[in-house]
């Protein structure tokens, strides 16, 4: 049989033996053990109803020892896995690991026992800092560059399984950048195996550094089945270097509400491709300060390019807070460059549309519009559809369900506030930016709409003469 030189040196690269990278490594990967105080029993509440005749009968079966303290506060214990990241005793774990702890131990690989405190948390990324007294310097790991791992490379995972203790296992990188809940997640995708009891440990490369930590499992049992998830190293890193500095991470944050850009809005703008990230609104803060507008489509961040929103997010939230970037965006084809002084995510809440000036009073009409009933917003409208005094645009009374716009998700209640990245106030406003874009040789108009204060940007086809 043949086999190509490139399958050969592959095969090659694999490696013999985990042995020596486990034993380099091992003292610096810890099982961590938690005590929390939890509720105690209380009967058969919720089991039978008060005064039932068995009543007695569930009390026993809850507390068969008859314990008088059964239904008192006891202490809970779980387990999880860690490893330390400094000589002077900074250990990294899962926030969901220690969360609700009151006490937190630290076993070492020689079984020497510490008791550790928290230093800080970030649920956002299910990270979270501990740190350890101890008479001498600890062995640790450094971080690697996550980005460096390509699908397919070896790795090695560390932990405490099942609380079996200590623990090896090995695979390769299945997926990079997946995505499971988190605003923040970045996770490398591993077969190598990863059960209950792993969370919070390393995933080692071949040179012993760590590109990630082991956080979740996809399984319908409980159980590994290959498809483990560990919170990238570069996101980690950053989150560990804050958690130290401050107790407490301190995000970037750019002020806008952004949404993807799909193929039809694309070519409702006339942009060459759906790379970037469109800005649906601009409430008051950094990007508003720095002239950023609704309609703009930011197509690099600091100098990186934006593919779409969810990698926005990350490098926005991943930049110093106070630092002043070159955000570049797209505005009606032309490209320009703002300088936005960055704000701190955490000492903001979502933020909400700044209000708008009162629009020119008008007769009420109604018209079909592409599958859209729709009526300029009067004081009546308001009233019924809960909006402000000072909201402005075409309110959406009837959705044919046949249509495009119903498929895309406009409903009754909705208000269109723009067309064509253009205030629309009347309904000859809409049929005025309908006609320029059909002039312009477009095949659909991009419009924003808002419900319950939310915008998103819609791509209607327009309607043939």
């Amino acid at each position: 049989m043949i086999v190509s030189q490139s399958v050969m040196a592959q095969a090659q690269s694999a490696p013999s033996s985990f042995s020596s990278l486990a034993e380099r490594v091992s003292p610096s990967v810890v099982n961590i053990t938690t005590s929390t105080m939890v509720a105690g029993r209380t009967g058969p509440q919720g089991i039978v109803p008060e005064g039932s005749p068995f009543e007695d009968f569930f009390r026993e079966f809850q507390n068969p020892n008859g314990d008088p303290e059964g239904d008192r506060p006891r202490r809970s214990s779980a387990l999880g896995s860690g490893f330390v990241v400094s000589e002077d005793g900074y250990i990294v774990t899962n926030n969901h690991v220690i969360e609700g702890a009151d006490e937190i131990t630290i076993e070492f690989f020689s079984g020497k026992e510490l008791d550790a405190t928290l230093v800080g948390t970030d649920p956002n990324t299910d990270i979270a800092l501990l740190k350890v007294e101890a008479d001498e310097p600890l062995s640790f790991v450094k971080f690697g560059n996550s980005d460096d791992s390509k699908v397919g490379d070896w790795v090695m995972a560390m932990g405490n399984p099942l609380g079996q203790g200590f623990s090896v296992s090995a695979g390769i990188v299945s997926a990079r950048n997946r995505a499971l809940s988190g605003t923040y997640d970045d996770y490398i995708q591993t077969d190598a195996a990863i059960n209950r009891g792993n969370s919070g440990g390393p995933l080692f490369n071949m040179n012993g550094d760590v590109i990630g930590v082991n956080t979740a499992i996809l399984s319908p049992n409980g159980g590994s089945i290959g498809i483990g998830f560990s919170m990238a190293s570069n996101v980690v890193t950053k989150v560990v270097d804050q958690l130290k500095q401050f107790g407490e991470t301190r995000r970037g944050w750019l002020g806008v509400r952004i949404q993807d850009v799909t193929p039809d809005m694309a070519e409702a703008t006339g942009l060459a491709s759906t790379d970037g990230a469109m800005v649906s609104d601009v409430p008051d803060g950094p990007a508003k300060d720095a002239g950023m507008k609704s309609g703009d489509v930011i197509v690099s961040f600091d100098g990186k390019p934006v593919t779409d929103t969810r990698q926005l997010v990350r490098i926005v939230g991943n930049t110093e807070v106070g630092k002043a970037v070159r955000v570049v965006v797209n505005r009606n084809g032309n490209t320009e460059t703002l300088l936005v002084t960055l704000g701190r995510r955490e000492e903001t809440s979502e933020a909400v549309p700044a209000s708008q000036e009162q629009s020119t009073p008008e007769a009420p009409a109604t018209k079909d519009i592409m599958g859209l009933t729709l009526s300029p917003l009067t004081a009546e409208l308001r009233s019924e559809l809960g909006l402000a005094e000072s909201a402005k645009g075409l309110a959406v009374t009837d959705v044919d369900p046949a249509s495009e716009a119903y498929e895309k998700g406009l409903r009754e209640g909705d208000v269109i506030t723009e067309a064509g990245q253009a205030e629309v106030l009347s309904l000859n406003d809409l049929e005025d930016k309908i006609s320029e874009a059909r002039d312009a040789g477009r095949k659909s108009i991009l419009m924003l709409v808002r419900r319950g204060g939310d915008p998103r940007f819609v791509a209607l086809t327009i309607e043939d003469n």
